[in-house]
């Protein structure tokens, strides 16, 4: 790899975060991060910045413990720790997305499960766990601010795709920035769908089957750039990807 590999990983994360505000999955807080491509023991991450105004000299280059590289003092994401603990627990993430989408917040502190029912929603899983942070931090202000509470998220998100987290949002993660991305627009979407569909009674779900032929596209596949093209555009970041390197 080159340094422009760097410089186009630093881009994407700009682009990401537009794309998850444009979407509505992000308001002033959530953030999203991307695996550093030249060293897997660091990952890019703005600095605490409301997404949509995210640019390029605000990301910062953190280690797995969520220490800044390079002595940057800039004010950090408190909940930097989801992601550096994800990356450590799981080699094969190479992207995450941390949000408090308004439409997911129902199946996180009920008794109904969210299940895939869309197709574009597949990503997502056939099981998505819901992590309690008070099952083994107690009262908290239900932030994730230190390495241990971030290993127990990530032990909760186990292997799959995505975890709940109890009245507080979601995590996703992906093999690749536009898969996480992807996991993360229609996270919501898949959610609104259900809960529309509850009030009219009982509901079909994605087959386990169904679920695996279409989450199986690899993260370079063509339609998944489609979709990250898409999305960029609509967020007015369009200039990013033409001088993609």
């Amino acid at each position: 790899m080159t340094p422009n590999v760097l410089e186009k990983a630093l881009r994407d994360v700009v682009i990401a975060n537009r794309i998850l505000a444009h979407e509505g999955v992000v308001d002033a807080y959530g953030h999203v991060s991307v695996r550093h491509p030249l060293d897997p023991t660091r990952y890019l991450l703005s600095r605490s910045r409301a997404p949509e105004l995210v640019e390029r000299g605000d990301i910062v280059e953190f280690d797995l413990e969520g220490k800044s590289v390079g002595g940057d003092t800039r004010a950090p994401y408190l909940e930097r720790f989801i992601h550096g603990a994800i990356y450590e627990a799981r080699p094969d993430v190479q992207a995450v997305v941390h949000a408090h989408a308004e439409a997911v917040l129902p199946f996180t502190i009920s008794a109904t499960p969210l299940r895939p029912v869309v197709h574009m929603a597949s990503f997502i899983g056939a099981r998505i766990p819901v992590w309690d942070i008070r099952d083994n931090f107690g009262d908290t202000n239900l932030l994730v601010v230190n390495m241990a509470q971030g290993r127990d998220l990530a032990r909760g998100l186990g292997g799959e795709r995505v975890a709940l987290m109890r009245g507080h949002g979601f995590v996703a993660a992906g093999r690749s920035l536009p898969e996480a991305i992807r996991i993360g627009v229609y996270m919501p979407v898949n959610a609104r769908v259900l809960l529309d569909a509850l009030r009219l009674g009982e509901v079909t779900a994605l087959s386990r089957g169904e679920i695996e032929a279409h989450a199986s596209m690899k993260p370079d596949d063509p339609a998944m750039w489609r979709a990250w093209e898409y999305w960029a555009v609509r967020a007015g970041c369009g200039d990013l990807l033409s001088a993609r390197t």
